[in-house]
């Protein structure tokens, strides 16, 4: 009986090609998008999921309260992880860590690879797998050092012993390599190449040992029976007790959650990634909706086609229910087809959706999940697509067929044209948010960000950078290369340091308001091209500015009315404002500038910014300022980054939403399209008598157009009547996530309807059009 039901399906795809095609393809494409946004939600949900400690590792985050406002930072003071395992009872492992970034150097092989100064309990939480040296060891010489097997292989090449060797770092320091670690997967959070003992950075820095500096991203592992809330009330008073304020909080925050749910505002947890991964779940589902809808909808419209069938297998004894097994069997057959077809498109567009989304999926087969998933997709999407048509099929009374009676479609028709109106209000809906994503972005983007990003390149600071800092700068202005360059302590899109307990004339309760710090040189403000809204920059002798400050728009505001020229900021020291710098943004592009005071200090710098010639190739640029930095600092490699890319990096969530939605909105309207037309094609077909008749009459071909194309053009107005509201609802919820955002204008779902109305009639119009240009005569000669 199985056997019969595949040949009589095989018998159905042979005799109506055309109809298969349009419904094999268009579940294709559907089940396509969803794997390839399974795959990528997928390596969204996996990360960090390596680590075997899933219920016990926990990183210490700090909400610390500012003018009233709860904020979240990555850092604690530095005793703070011993302080949580000698006093919480449950935690059995804590350890400080520091990022930096080291030149390796073995001869003349030098790569930069980014780690972290640890404490030895991070061997432990992290269950660090070696594969040189032992775990117990590894912290004994307090130079030591281990390295990951990727940078071992970079610096000796593969199948070298590397253990005992003596490694040169930053061109000054000596480390000795006393462990090789199983390299770290891609997908972490927290990316490492090696580690060193944390004494080695902390030694000499006493301001390491207090409360009053948050600077240490700090681990901590729970005994398998510790009870989670009970830990984390523990930790929560934890600061107030040793430093005996309120306003700062640590918490546990789960290795689970480090990627998907690293979003919190006012001291909440509310969400991150995990909303962007719901997001394109539901997508891909409403995707793999409209293909099956326009299965059900081609299957239902030609049912007369099928009726005779129905009719003798009815009177031949069939009962209903094994109809309805015939029908589905047919629908999971050619589901099944759809599927083969869909891992030959995955092949296909894997590697263009790896650039577009810039992540490196592999499909992988192979793997037990990957094919449980395309079988279960396709189980699913078989019975779910098959089974109305199914039912509406068996449902036919053998009597009537069989007497050469018209089927009566009734509700069938009635629920087709709901099903097209579902597909088309999704594709319009699609098409608004669209836009709308696209418009928040551009709207973001050309904000006025205060400095000028444009032409400004960014090189860390290494060496002897800060001590040739003159020599390095006028050797790069005399190229013509570059005009400007300034120092910084901190990117200019960053955070960096801050803190709060100053005091300014002015100022009330100044003590709980958050102060960015950064530290430039005379040059910074024209290099990032910042201006001055009063009084005068930095002098070049760093001496005659030593109690001088600069201060932004926002802090000045905070000094009460009238010039803030001449006012003073008690900071340990007492200095003087010289000068109000025009607002600008960094860390958060959406939000408002924090105030922000600048000193003239050079010895903190880390990142050196060079305004370089628009007139010049940037290859012939690049050129020139490496031949500089070799000279001055030939033991580092020339390594930089342009500002302008590092922004755009800052909406890398955003546009990717806008890409993935771009790329499913046109998907959607393809599968919408394919299943117009196919029902126009079958309208056409049903009509042409009608048709014939009309053409002998006089109708002309623009009026029989006219006549096909009406009933479509109706669905899709209602689908846009209903898509404006629905469209409107969605995107205004997703830009309430953005104090900086865009309004709302009629326009959009104007176009958007446009839009909708042009593709639909374009589909309709091809159908149309080759009916009313059919001779009558091959229609009307068998009446």
């Amino acid at each position: 009986m199985i056997l019969n039901y595949i040949k009589i399906a095989f018998r159905t795809l042979r005799k109506n090609k055309g109809y298969s095609f349009l419904n094999i393809f268009g579940l294709a494409i559907g089940i396509t998008c969803a794997s390839l946004i399974f795959l990528w939600v997928e390596d969204e949900v996996s990360f960090d999921s390596d680590f075997s400690k899933q219920d016990q590792v926990y990183y210490v985050p700090t909400h610390q309260e500012y003018d009233g406002e709860w904020r979240t930072f990555n850092s604690t003071p530095g005793p703070f992880a011993e302080a949580m395992k000698a006093e919480i009872p449950g935690i059995v492992k804590a350890s400080r860590t520091k990022h930096r970034d080291f030149l390796f150097a073995v001869n003349d092989n030098a790569i930069n690879s980014g780690g972290r100064f640890v404490d030895e309990d991070f061997i432990t939480i992290f269950s660090l797998k070696f594969v040189e040296g032992y775990a117990k060891e590894a912290f004994n010489n307090p130079e030591a050092i281990v390295i990951t097997q990727e940078t071992a292989e970079q610096l000796y090449g593969k199948n070298t012993k590397v253990l005992g060797k003596v490694l040169k770092v930053d061109n000054t320091d000596n480390y000795l390599i006393t462990g090789v670690i199983e390299n770290l997967p891609k997908n972490v959070t927290f990316p490492i190449n090696w580690i060193a003992p944390f004494e080695r950075w902390s030694g000499d820095k006493e301001w390491t040992n207090g409360y009053g500096s948050f600077f240490a991203d700090t681990f901590v592992e729970l005994s398998p029976e510790a009870d989670f809330n009970a830990v984390n009330d523990q930790v929560l008073g934890l600061l107030e007790k040793k430093t005996g304020d309120s306003d700062s909080k640590a918490f546990l925050h789960s290795i689970k959650d480090w990627h998907l749910r690293g979003n919190f505002e006012n001291g909440k947890q509310v969400g991150g990634r995990i909303d962007s991964v719901r997001l394109f779940t539901i997508i891909a589902l409403i995707i793999l909706l409209i293909a099956c809808i326009n299965f059900m909808n081609l299957s239902t419209a030609r049912s007369e086609k099928r009726a005779n069938e129905v009719g003798v297998r009815k009177a031949m004894g069939s009962g209903r229910s094994r109809l309805i097994f015939q029908f589905i069997s047919e629908a999971l057959i050619l589901s099944f087809i759809a599927t083969l077809v869909s891992v030959l498109l995955l092949f296909i567009l894997l590697p263009q959706f790896n650039l577009l989304i810039e992540r490196n999926l592999v499909l992988g087969l192979a793997e037990p999940l990957h094919i449980i998933f395309l079988l279960g997709i396709t189980l699913v999407c078989g019975v779910f697509a098959g089974l109305y048509p199914a039912f509406y099929l068996s449902s036919f009374n053998p009597v009537e067929v069989l007497k050469g009676l018209k089927v009566t479609q009734g509700s069938a028709t009635f629920i087709r044209k709901g099903l097209v109106v579902g597909q088309f209000t999704i594709s319009i809906v699609f098409i608004i948010c669209t836009i709308l994503v696209y418009q928040q972005i551009q709207h973001v983007k050309n904000r006025d960000l205060g400095f000028d990003k444009d032409q400004l390149i960014s090189l860390n600071v290494n060496g002897t950078m800060i001590e040739k800092f003159d020599v390095i700068k006028q050797d790069l202005i005399h190229t013509g290369a570059v005009s400007s360059v300034g120092l910084n302590n901190s990117g200019i899109l960053n955070g960096g340091n801050n803190g709060s307990n100053l005091t300014w004339t002015g100022g009330t309760d100044t003590e709980d308001i958050l102060i960015f710090f950064r530290y430039i040189s005379s040059d910074f403000l024209e290099t990032a091209g910042m201006k001055l809204a009063e009084g005068r920059g930095f002098s070049e002798n760093v001496a005659k500015d030593s109690s001088s400050v600069l201060i932004t728009e926002s802090f000045a505001k905070l000094m009460g009315t009238g010039s803030a020229i001449g006012k003073k900021v008690i900071r340990d020291d007492t200095y003087t404002v010289i000068g109000v710098v025009k607002d600008y943004l960094f860390e958060d592009m959406y939000g408002q500038s924090d105030p922000v005071l600048f000193f003239n200090y050079l010895g903190e710098s880390s990142y050196m910014y060079l305004k370089t010639n628009p007139n010049i190739e940037p290859n012939e640029m690049l050129s020139k300022v490496e031949a500089v930095m070799k000279k001055h600092n030939p033991a580092f490699p020339f390594e930089y980054s342009f500002v302008d890319d590092a922004f755009n990096a800052k909406f890398r969530s955003e546009q990717l939403i806008g890409k993935l939605s771009q790329l499913f909105a046109l998907l959607a309207i393809l599968i919408s399209c394919l299943g117009l037309f196919g029902l126009a094609a079958y309208t056409a077909e049903q009509r042409s008598k009608e048709i014939g008749v009309r053409k002998v009459l006089g109708a002309s071909v623009a009026g029989i157009v006219k006549l096909l194309s009406k009933d479509f053009l109706k669905l899709v107005g209602l689908s846009i009547v209903i898509a404006i509201p629905m469209a409107w609802y969605v995107i205004d919820n997703w830009l309430q996530n953005y104090a900086y955002r865009i309004e709302i204008n009629w326009w959009i779902f104007v176009i958007a309807g446009f839009v909708a109305i042009v593709i639909a009639m374009i589909t309709v119009s091809f159908q149309a059009i080759k009916a009313a240009l059919a001779n009558p005569v091959d229609s009307l000669k068998t009446e």
